[in-house]
């Protein structure tokens, strides 16, 4: 059985959908607050967290009434406008706090827009609760899957991602033994049809100006690099169950179309709609119902013509490593996603070059000794063995 696959009748959400924000202050958590703003009498902000950003972290819990917040970095918690959170709000120091918020017994649903690795807690405390978990921390389920999925029931376990919130809705209602393979559609990014030479002269600035989505810092890199379609590519594997080579990587410049689900008769379906995350947070939340748009509808008249191209993995040979990655399992896509996190924060200091992302990723993954995954502790070490060989490789100390 898969997370989408309507075995058993649907349960119904209660009127009210009382949500648990977690990373309410970036880019998807932002998004989030907006949806909620927009169906105010559907749902309920009942908790938030922060890392740093104390300020977006009171303006938010004073706007919803929160009844609970966590700072991750507790360093942050004499902040001067800490002292403006609401009277009734019970407040959480460091990143056990922002854990706990996925466990509390008034939430229903967790949206779990953290960056990286860390997400993995919350995201395993939630499932293990019996919440909803509404995703954008692709990297837990790239790391941990082998964890994740096996505690999600279907229906409780929502990609956020576009891509895969695409996948999710073409499938409901769907067997998951008539699917022949996925198709990601990928932006190409603002190096789309350069060649590795012009690849080693680009800049963090460049490559932070993504053509098609406005994104956090960490994962416009990515897009840029393709790692981040090459996390998705591993994350569709374990959340649809179907195998890393029967998932296609298709470059849609326009990205209006989000992905697709070939079947077994030759049947392609797709979702398309405008390049707004606001749209697939919300399906994630009303979920099986659907609300009334937060995003701007598409004049389809008006579109440009579609165009289709291959992912050139030579080129960006970071996606070929996320493939490699999903296919041997076990531990090394762990420690493939923790080498990339360092060189991905490396090149953004100006630590690194761009292709140095790629090459230390690569060194780390070759001299891996993979082996089966079997604890979130086991993880955690993984993880941070993988970050000393990657910031050895880059000569960093970050």
């Amino acid at each position: 059985m898969t997370i989408f696959e309507d075995t058993a009748p649907r349960t119904e959400r209660p009127h009210v959908v009382r949500v648990a924000v977690l990373g309410c202050t970036g880019s998807i958590g932002s998004q989030t607050l907006d949806v909620c703003r927009r169906h105010a009498d559907r749902v309920r902000v009942v908790a938030l967290s922060a890392n740093v950003s104390t300020a977006a972290l009171v303006k938010a819990a004073r706007e919803f009434g929160a009844r609970h917040v966590a700072l991750a970095d507790a360093s942050r918690a004499t902040d001067p406008v800490m002292s403006e959170l609401p009277p009734t709000c019970e407040v959480g120091l460091g990143e056990e706090a922002v854990t706990e918020l996925a466990e509390l017994p008034d939430v229903d649903v967790v949206v779990n827009a953290l960056v990286g690795f860390v997400g993995i807690h919350a995201g395993y405390a939630a499932l293990k609760a019996g919440k909803s978990l509404a995703y954008a921390n692709k990297e837990s389920v790239v790391c941990g899957g082998d964890l994740l999925i096996p505690l999600a029931s279907p229906g409780q376990l929502l990609p956020v991602d576009s891509e895969h919130s695409a996948i999710f809705q073409c499938l409901v209602g769907e067997r998951s033994e008539d699917v022949s393979r996925l198709w990601l559609t990928c932006s190409g990014g603002p190096f789309f049809g350069l060649s590795r030479e012009e690849l080693a002269e680009v800049t963090p600035a460049r490559a932070l100006a993504h053509p098609t989505w406005h994104m956090g810092s960490k994962i416009t890199i990515d897009s840029a690099t393709l790692m981040n379609k090459g996390l998705e590519v591993i994350e569709a594997h374990h959340l649809f169950q179907v195998p890393i080579d029967d998932i296609r990587v298709l470059v849609h410049r326009q990205s209006k179309i989000h992905s697709m689900v070939e079947f077994v008769d030759g049947v392609v379906k797709a979702q398309l709609g405008g390049s707004d995350m606001r749209a697939p947070i919300q399906y994630a939340l009303s979920y099986p119902e659907r609300w009334e748009a937060s995003v701007r509808r598409v004049d389809w008249c008006g579109e440009p013509d579609f165009t289709f191209d291959e992912a050139d993995e030579r080129t960006f040979g970071c996606l070929a490593l996320a493939k490699r990655a999903g296919r041997e399992h076990g531990t090394l896509p762990c420690a493939m996603n923790a080498a990339n996190e360092v060189a991905n924060e490396a090149f953004r200091r100006g630590l690194c070059g761009f292709l140095d992302i790629e090459r230390s990723v690569g060194a780390v993954m070759d001299a891996w000794d993979n082996e089966e995954v079997q604890s979130v502790e086991q993880l955690l070490e993984v993880d941070r063995r993988a970050r000393e060989m990657a910031r050895a490789q880059l000569g960093v100390a970050l």
